[in-house]
């Protein structure tokens, strides 16, 4: 993270050569790789919008995704970083999708959007908006084996955030194929005016400090808005009453060494008192960003649970 932060100039720009040199990345492939294929969907290429698609291809006959016997729910998956860093093509989160796709048995959407500083909010949820929309009206693009009416929004901090406000969204859309069924929030990134005691407490843990979040929501934010926005304080002053939208069923993971644990319990809190059915994971000795470690036993059992909330999901739904 050291190496990110110098990337942030403190009049509110980032080096993008020099984080394109840092950064990893991995190409689609088209070729099945422990039973997955990839490749890269342009939404618009004007604005650089597009999503890597996952399919899963050990228990597909026929053509790619043109199994005749199972139709597979799918997950659309918004990328952390900061709303600033990383993108769909980053090899952290290839990795991740792959084991999604492999391991759960669905079709994943890894939603590439446009980034702070240079694109402010709410641009980030315009995008991931744009990309369902463009699902529903162009499904033959997909897998033939998918499912329009089992989707899932999923995210990892950042892109937790933006799986939440695109819940939202979704919920008031209306989408004549879509249908969110689930959301599942991985350690979100939200936050406020106040210092919670967790920030104040692991200030400099892994990943989070309080000089880095604060520049986020600087460059991420409307100009002359303070971090009690209602994007960045889900749940506190100037929350979105949820009490008439079909807000989906929320899984939340948090991290008992993630600085953010409070917002993010605090956001399972709200879902609840908004009569919302949620549910709270918690991984006592965990950092933010664990899951994205494998060789994690924790890693492991954060994916079964991935698995186990998405199998039920789809079982009651039909």
């Amino acid at each position: 993270m050291t190496l990110t932060d110098a990337s942030c100039r403190s009049n509110g720009t980032v080096n993008r050569r020099l984080l394109n040199i840092l950064e990893r990345k991995s190409l689609a492939k088209a070729t099945p790789i422990n039973g997955v294929s990839t490749k890269d969907i342009t939404v618009n290429a004007e604005c650089n919008i597009w999503f890597r698609l996952f399919t899963p291809t050990d228990n597909v006959t026929g053509a790619e995704g043109d199994n005749k016997t199972a139709s597979l729910p799918v997950v659309i998956f918004f990328h952390g970083g900061g709303f600033t860093f990383l993108s769909a093509a980053s090899t952290s989160y290839d990795t991740l999708c792959r084991r999604f796709c492999r391991e759960i048995n669905v079709i994943v959407v890894s939603v590439n959007y446009r980034r702070t500083p240079e694109y402010r909010y709410p641009t980030q949820y315009e995008d991931g908006e744009s990309v369902l929309r463009f699902l529903d009206e162009n499904k033959s693009i997909l897998p033939k084996n998918v499912d329009l009416s089992k989707c899932f929004l999923a995210g990892d901090s950042a892109g937790g955030n933006l799986a939440h406000h695109i819940a939202v969204r979704a919920c008031k859309a209306g989408f004549q194929k879509i249908r969110v069924i689930g959301l599942i929030s991985i350690q979100p990134f939200f936050g406020g005016e106040e210092r919670t005691e967790a920030e104040i407490h692991l200030e400099g843990s892994f990943m989070i400090s309080m000089a880095r979040t604060d520049w986020l929501w600087k460059v991420f934010l409307p100009e002359g808005s303070n971090r009690d926005h209602g994007a960045a304080n889900v749940s506190g002053p100037n929350a979105e009453d949820l009490s008439g939208l079909d807000f989906p069923d929320t899984l939340v993971f948090v991290g008992g060494f993630d600085a953010l644990i409070d917002w993010q319990k605090r956001y399972y809190d709200w879902l609840k008192i908004s009569g919302k059915k949620a549910e709270l994971i918690e991984y006592p000795n965990m950092m933010h960003g664990f899951y994205a470690f494998p060789d994690l036993p924790e890693s492991s059992q954060f994916i079964f649970q991935v698995k186990d909330f998405i199998n039920n999901r789809v079982s009651n739904s039909k």
